[in-house]
């Protein structure tokens, strides 16, 4: 088996609606995604010859996403009141609103998802919310 291993940052602001704690206020991170994938066989001919992808065009894949989340508050759907997010709209912020609350835990699992939809055979992606703190979410 053949992995590949690359990574992508972005910087973004979440909260947690409904949690006790400090984390249900709105704050950011400097998030850092981390993407395996693998393949049983390398490319037999042509100019990926010897590749099991081309590394340029994985490393673009996953940098786009992760430039798609840059500077932005990811925020769950229902979590803030419409006026909250009309008045946040009219001053041009960017906001992202996902179907899942915005934890690291979820937020790989949607990056796997994402990145599996991109014909990559994506074995794990690790989303790190601080350097000492991640979570990771393998495929089967």
């Amino acid at each position: 088996m053949y992995y590949l291993k690359t990574s992508a940052s972005f910087d973004s602001a979440h909260f947690l609606a409904g949690y006790d704690g400090k984390c249900s206020n709105i704050h950011g991170h400097h998030w850092v995604i981390e993407v395996k994938i693998n393949g049983q066989s390398l490319q037999k001919s042509g100019e990926k010859k010897g590749m099991l992808v081309d590394f340029s065009d994985f490393k673009k894949t996953v940098r786009k996403l992760a430039d798609s989340f840059d500077h932005a508050l990811i925020y769950e759907k229902n979590s803030l009141k419409p006026e909250t997010i009309q008045a946040l709209e009219s001053e041009n912020f960017k906001l992202i609103q996902v179907s899942f609350r915005p934890t690291a835990e979820n937020l790989a699992y949607h990056f796997y998802i994402r990145l599996s939809l991109e014909d990559f055979e994506v074995c794990s992606v690790t989303v790190y919310e601080t350097p000492d703190n991640c979570a990771v979410y393998e495929g089967f």
